[in-house]
C-alpha cells in the first residue's frame, strides 16, 4: 500500500488546472477526460492535500517551449485545426478520423497540458516541491511533425527540454505505459543528456509497433534508449524482474539530476486497449520503486505524468491515486470514499471499486511462460547492448 515507502522530504505538488478537461477527443473516444477530472476528485477525497501537499495551478507557457520541439508549420495546422476541426488537413500531420481527430481549441487545451507539466519539472528543478504530478499528462506519443496516438503535443518531452535548458545535466525518462514512449525517444534519440527507458507491450502485438530491444539510441548518443518489449499476459511478477535487472542499474549507472516518469495504467489485467495482466498493487509496487530511485540518484527529484489507461472508473483513479499517495509518503484509507464512488457512478453510470487493492491476476500456464521467455530475452539484450555503455557489467 502507498505509504510505506520513502517519505517525501518536503513539499508535493499536484499540478492541475480544471481547463485541461478541454483536452477533449470526443464523445466516445477512450482518452475521456472523466478519467483525470475523477482523478483530482479521487486524490482530493482521500485526505491527501494539504500540509506541505498543495494544488498549483501551472504558468502561462511560452509558445516557443512548444515550437523547440514541434515543427511550425505542424502547430500552424494545429492552430487551424482549433478554430475549425472540419477543415482540410495533410493527413501526414495525423489530425482527422482516427486515433487523434481535431476538436475545438485543440492548441490551447495542447498548450495547456504542456504547462501543466513544465510547471511540475519547474516546481521540482527550483526546489519548491521535491515531487509533482501532473495527471493530464504523458501524452508520449507525440512526434515533432505530427499528432499520433491521441496525443498532438509532447508535454513530457517539452519539459523534459525545459529542464535541459535550465541547466539539467542529465534527465531520466521512464515510462511504464502499455505502449512504446516513441515520441520522447525520437525526441531525445541523439542526445546523451537524456535516458529514455520503455517498458511496453512488444510492438509485435500494439500500437505504435516500435520499441525493440536493439533501437538503443542514434548515432553518437548509442546507450540513450532502452526498451524492455514485453508478451502479451505479463503478470506483475514478471514485469518487476524486468525491471529490477535492466531499469534499476541502469538508473543508478546513469545518476540523473531528474527523473521523469510517465505512469500510464493500461497495463492493468482490463485495460480494452493492450493485453498485460498487471493490477492496481502491481502498479503500487511500480510508483514505490519509482519513488525510491528517485531520492537514491536524484536528489529526490520527481516529475510524473498520467498517461494511456481506459477503464476509466475502475483503475484510472484508484491507480494515479496510489501514485500520489506514494508521492506524499501518506496512507490511503482502507476504503474509496463513498462520496466519490457515487459522484464516479453519477458522471460515468460505471460502478466503480470499493477499495484500493485487488486480487492477483491468473494467466494460463502457456501464456505465462510466453511471458517469462519474452521478458528474459529483453532482459539478456539490454545486458548485452545498453547496459555496459553504461558501465553496468
Amino acid at each position: 500500500m502507498a505509504g510505506e515507502g520513502p517519505s517525501a522530504i518536503g513539499r508535493v505538488a499536484l499540478v492541475w488546472d480544471d481547463r485541461v478537461a478541454g483536452y477533449d477527443l470526443g464523445q466516445g473516444h477512450p482518452l475521456a477526460p472523466v478519467r483525470v477530472e475523477l482523478t483530482v476528485d479521487l486524490i482530493r477525497r482521500s485526505g491527501l492535500l494539504g500540509l506541505g501537499v498543495d494544488e498549483v495551478l501551472p504558468a502561462r507557457l511560452d509558445e516557443a517551449a512548444v515550437l523547440r520541439l514541434h515543427r511550425p508549420d505542424f502547430v500552424d495546422t494545429v492552430k487551424r485545426l482549433s478554430a475549425d476541426p472540419t477543415a482540410r488537413a495533410d493527413p501526414a500531420f495525423g489530425l482527422g478520423p482516427g486515433d487523434t481527430p481535431a476538436f475545438p481549441g485543440m492548441h490551447g487545451a495542447s498548450v495547456l497540458v504542456c504547462s501543466a507539466t513544465v510547471e511540475a519539472a519547474r516546481q521540482v528543478w527550483e526546489g519548491k516541491a521535491d515531487h509533482a504530478f501532473n495527471p493530464a499528462g504523458g501524452l508520449h506519443h507525440a512526434m515533432p511533425e505530427r499528432a499520433a496516438g491521441f496525443c498532438v503535443y509532447n508535454d513530457p518531452a517539452v519539459a523534459i527540454d525545459w529542464l535541459l535548458e535550465h541547466g539539467a545535466e542529465r534527465v531520466c525518462y521512464v515510462d511504464v505505459d502499455v505502449h512504446h514512449g516513441d515520441g520522447v525517444e525520437v525526441m531525445f534519440a541523439d542526445d546523451p543528456r537524456v535516458l529514455t527507458i520503455s517498458l511496453h507491450e512488444s510492438g509485435q502485438y500494439l500500437f505504435p509497433g516500435t520499441g525493440h530491444v536493439e533501437d538503443i539510441g542514434g548515432e553518437g548518443a548509442e546507450g540513450s534508449a532502452a526498451n524492455l518489449p514485453l508478451a502479451p499476459g505479463t503478470t506483475g511478477t514478471v514485469w518487476r524482474e524486468a525491471f529490477d535487472a535492466v531499469v534499476e542499474p541502469l538508473v543508478r549507472a546513469f545518476a540523473p539530476d531528474v527523473l521523469v516518469t510517465q505512469l500510464g495504467c493500461d497495463a492493468h489485467a482490463t485495460d480494452p486497449l493492450a493485453h498485460l495482466a498487471l493490477t492496481v498493487d502491481d502498479m503500487a509496487d511500480i510508483y514505490a520503486r519509482l519513488h525510491r530511485l528517485a531520492h537514491e540518484t536524484a536528489q529526490g527529484r520527481w516529475v510524473a505524468t498520467g498517461g494511456g489507461g481506459y477503464q476509466l472508473v475502475q483503475v484510472v483513479p484508484v491507480a494515479w491515486t496510489l501514485a500520489f499517495a506514494e508521492m506524499t509518503g501518506r496512507r490511503l484509507p482502507f476504503e474509496i470514499p463513498m462520496e466519490w464512488r457515487e459522484v464516479a457512478v453519477e458522471r460515468t453510470g460505471v460502478t466503480p471499486p470499493t477499495g484500493f487493492t485487488e486480487d492477483p491476476v491468473r494467466v494460463s500456464e502457456a501464456m505465462h511462460e510466453q511471458a517469462v521467455t519474452a521478458a528474459r530475452g529483453s532482459i539478456e539484450a539490454l545486458r548485452r547492448l545498453v547496459l555496459p555503455r553504461h558501465g553496468v557489467r
